[in-house]
């Protein structure tokens, strides 16, 4: 017996903007210092809120967008504070117990 299996799109999920802040925030606290995990994790909420008003809100094209947001995508620091504000999401620093 062969069982499909459909491919995970969190994007799917991320329906309202409290989703998408707690995604985010999700994604920072597992991410560590995997910048391509924040990367991706920025690439799925610009899926769920659409891709073409981020491309328009930021003034970068919609195909450069897809491939720096995607798990292999190495986009500048710069392009990820443009997508983080044209979202509607905000880095916040906290300070963390000492080690």
């Amino acid at each position: 017996m062969n069982i499909k299996l459909n491919k995970w799109d969190s994007a799917k999920y991320l329906k309202t903007d409290e989703d998408m802040a707690a995604y985010f925030a999700a994604c920072l606290e597992e991410a560590g210092d995997d910048a391509a995990f924040i990367a991706h994790a920025l690439g799925v909420i610009a899926r769920a809120k659409g891709m073409a008003q981020l491309a328009k809100d930021t003034g970068l094209g919609r195909e450069s967008l897809y491939k720096a947001l995607s798990s292999e995508g190495n986009p500048s620091f710069a392009t990820i504070l443009k997508v983080i504000k044209a979202l509607g999401l905000r880095l916040e620093s906290h300070p963390v117990a000492p080690v």
